[in-house]
């Protein structure tokens, strides 16, 4: 379907642990569309991260097919999995993951290069998502100078910056405190909308998740 941006259609995925083989997706079927937000809940231990993982092409030890923006990914080269990732998806994790060594606007810009986008014009993108993410005064900042709250602005900075088709956040709040992990999720809502990026969250907050456009469950290696 022409608005269908991710399409993830009979995923399985089991693994090998202590000579158990345990399955983790048990035919897992999935729609989101063009400019949808829909959070992703479900106990610990239930499949989510490695669901976001081969929605985003990191995980391809998987049984079925994940078509993303009417391109079906299971069969590609690997050189041609990284490609989408690194243009068609943003990733956001629990724990920032931001460079140490390197200030906030050097954290955001550095993706970019990597993608082939010109010095000057990663800087001209960074600075103005990070000023739409409250950051403009901390652009030169490292990140053991910013606080939790600020760390993971960045980290949405940078996910956002290349303004990918797909975000996928895995519990982005999970590390802060409630009024700070609000604080940091009502932005990144607002700018995925004013984006028009669709986007798959998940999250062990309610309260959070009800602010989204739908919400799906996985329970026993199935979507709800």
């Amino acid at each position: 379907m022409a608005d269908m941006i991710l399409d993830m259609q009979k995923i399985h995925r089991h693994f090998i642990q202590g000579g158990k083989d345990l399955h983790i997706l048990k035919g897992v079927d999935f729609t989101m569309k063009k400019g949808e937000v829909v959070t992703l809940v479900g106990a610990s231990g239930s499949g989510k991260t490695t669901l976001l993982q081969i929605a985003g092409l990191l995980d391809g030890e998987n049984d079925g097919e994940v078509i993303i923006d009417g391109l079906a990914c299971q069969n590609l080269s690997d050189n041609k999995r990284t490609r989408i990732r690194r243009h068609d998806v943003g990733f956001i994790y629990q724990f920032h993951h931001l460079l140490p060594e390197f200030s906030a606007i050097e954290n955001v810009i550095l993706p970019q290069i990597i993608a082939g986008v010109s010095t000057s014009h990663a800087r001209n993108k960074a600075t103005e998502m990070l000023g739409k993410m409250g950051m403009s005064k901390r652009l030169d900042h490292r990140p053991s100078e910013l606080s939790g709250g600020e760390q993971q602005r960045v980290a949405i900075a940078r996910a956002l910056v290349g303004r990918p088709k797909i975000l996928l956040a895995d519990e982005p709040t999970g590390n802060l405190d409630e009024a700070t992990g609000n604080g940091v999720m009502n932005e990144l809502l607002r700018l995925s909308r004013e984006e028009g990026i669709s986007a798959l969250i998940a999250t062990h907050n309610k309260a959070l998740a009800k602010k989204m456009d739908r919400c799906v469950t996985l329970h026993n290696g199935l979507l709800s």
